[in-house]
């Protein structure tokens, strides 16, 4: 590609960009955000190519934009970029949910553009920004691309290969499916890593002085960003309140155990809990 615009060059945004720039996919990366120190420290550390605040120099002569930022900020994102994108020029983005994501550009749009090509990787870090931007993030993880019924099938290939380049593994699936899966295996250990802090600091405290490995590897991903969470929350309310609640049951069944005093039970469940880990981290 000649040229590519990433609108928010943050921690997934930065790490898309420094692995095109590694794969030699893209002539030039052109950053867009708000943070002008932000985008001056991506060029820094050659994530990017160059940066604007202007909108419609950043878009000129893209033939891709991709947005990296909370889904929250979507609908003003897509109604900024709206009278500078032509049927040329593929839109994508990163976001955590895609069945909002849709909803929105069907809002802003009138209908679901073609050429927009919503996709999410199942990759990322506790820490946040471009400093933690890694060319090697991707490597060997998935990124899910749901395009609409109506999608053009050359975009998605061309989305495709941009992830293949930085090392992902595609996999194409519709919204709805996605947010389900998500919400469970992402969004609700977020909910819990949050949560378990939540009732620490309101409980004890001091609770966290005497916490060992076993709490800091369960809780590491708490230290994720705010912003993004509160957005993906908002965005995938059913999901994850419907796998919050199966969770729920699912300590109850604990606590049942240990409250009635059933060892060979608990000892099925955690045997069963650790078999099915093991043969995952195995895969």
């Amino acid at each position: 590609m000649n040229k590519i615009c990433i609108i928010g060059v943050g921690l997934i945004g930065g790490s898309f960009a420094a692995g095109l720039k590694k794969a030699n996919k893209v002539a030039s990366i052109v950053g867009f955000g708000r943070d002008e120190n932000n985008l001056a420290k991506a060029k820094e550390l050659n994530v990017i190519d160059e940066y604007t605040l202007d909108i419609a120099k950043a878009l000129d002569g893209a033939d891709l934009v991709m947005i990296a930022t909370p889904v929250n900020s979507f609908k003003a994102i897509l109604e900024m970029i709206k009278p500078h994108v032509n049927k040329k020029m593929i839109i994508t983005d990163v976001g955590s949910t895609k069945g909002s994501v849709i909803q929105i550009a069907e809002q802003v749009f009138g209908y679901m553009p073609e050429n927009f090509i919503p996709a999410h990787p199942i990759a990322g870090k506790e820490r946040s920004g471009v400093e933690a931007a890694d060319a090697t993030l991707f490597n060997h993880r998935r990124v899910i691309i749901t395009p609409g019924k109506n999608a053009n099938t050359q975009a998605v290939v061309t989305v495709s290969d941009l992830w293949e380049s930085v090392g992902a593994k595609i996999e194409i699936m519709n919204e709805i499916k996605h947010d389900d899966l998500l919400a469970m295996t992402s969004h609700l250990p977020h909910m819990l890593a949050f949560s378990l802090m939540d009732y620490l600091i309101s409980s004890n405290p001091e609770a966290c002085k005497y916490a060992a490995g076993g709490f800091k590897d369960f809780s590491r991903i708490a230290s994720s960003d705010a912003v993004m969470w509160r957005d993906i929350c908002i965005n995938n309310p059913d999901q994850i309140v419907k796998h919050i609640e199966g969770y729920q049951k699912s300590l109850d069944k604990v606590a049942n155990l240990i409250k009635n005093q059933q060892p060979k039970e608990l000892e099925k469940l955690f045997l069963d809990a650790k078999s099915a880990r093991d043969s995952w981290l195995k895969d």
